[in-house]
């Protein structure tokens, strides 16, 4: 691992002069980027502001506002009158940070990835149920008309859209914030991979006579069916992405052991 004094004093400095067009945004993912990736481990003291701006080459404010929003997330540890560390983003970070971790210096991480699938398959039958509990008629009436607008599209991207759009409503209708959130937190890592998952996510969204299964149990206010019917509904996509994951992590690891040796 990288120590921040060769991170941030050295010749083979990581960091690069950001574009000025956003300034503190792009302070924040530079710093953010190498507390993720390790290169600034937990308990390391971050450069002060000055050393920061000279390195990037913006102004102290920058570079304070980025911290600022760092602390935030609770990914550092400011002491007045003392130095800023660096926390492990695995005991103190939320779920805002799900988006950066998938994606890392442009590679997908199949362990996050797999994380969110994971997540994905045990919150959603708990989200049915709720729903059913608590949505009843109301809901069935705008589920269906979500439904109708899945099945008259052979788009697998317009289908994701509408199957997200299905799940929204179901978790407004199981009335959790804690549940919206996560979802919120979920659904900001998915979309940006939505195109190129279009093919394997397709043995979900096209099972259009699962999700009408599922919306009549919510309507029914059955939520041990709404239960059922919503694993019916994600497993399928999950189990195939579990499977490509593996290989993938498979592929790299050979990969890296070729280049190694």
């Amino acid at each position: 691992m990288t120590s921040s004094h060769t991170l941030f004093y050295g010749a083979g400095m990581a960091l690069q002069p950001v574009n000025r067009r956003s300034v503190p945004d792009e302070v924040f993912d530079q710093v953010l980027g190498e507390v993720v990736d390790g290169e600034i481990g937990a308990g390391e003291p971050l450069p002060s502001e000055r050393r920061l701006a000279e390195v990037l080459g913006v102004s102290r404010p920058a570079v304070r506002e980025a911290l600022q929003r760092m602390a935030q997330t609770r990914l550092l540890e400011v002491r007045h009158g003392g130095s800023t560390t660096v926390r492990d983003f695995k005991r103190f970070a939320g779920l805002d940070l799900l988006p950066r971790l998938l994606v890392r210096r442009g590679d997908l991480d199949a362990d996050v990835a797999r994380s969110v699938l994971e997540a994905r398959l045990a919150i959603g039958p708990s989200v049915a149920a709720l729903a059913a509990a608590r949505g009843g008629e109301t809901l069935e009436a705008t589920l269906t008309d979500t439904v109708d607008a899945l099945a008259g599209t052979d788009d697998d991207v317009e289908r994701q859209l509408h199957a997200l759009a299905f799940w929204d409503q179901m978790v407004d209708a199981a009335d959790s914030i804690v549940f919206r959130l996560m979802f919120n937190s979920l659904r900001a890592a998915y979309e940006p991979a939505l195109e190129a998952l279009a093919p394997v996510m397709a043995a979900e969204v096209g099972q259009i006579s699962a999700y009408r299964v599922l919306t009549a149990a919510v309507g029914a206010g059955d939520p041990d069916t709404a239960r059922a019917a919503a694993d019916r509904v994600l497993r399928p996509a999950t189990d195939s992405l579990l499977t490509a994951l593996t290989a993938l992590a498979a592929l790299r690891e050979t990969t890296t052991t070729r280049e190694t040796r």
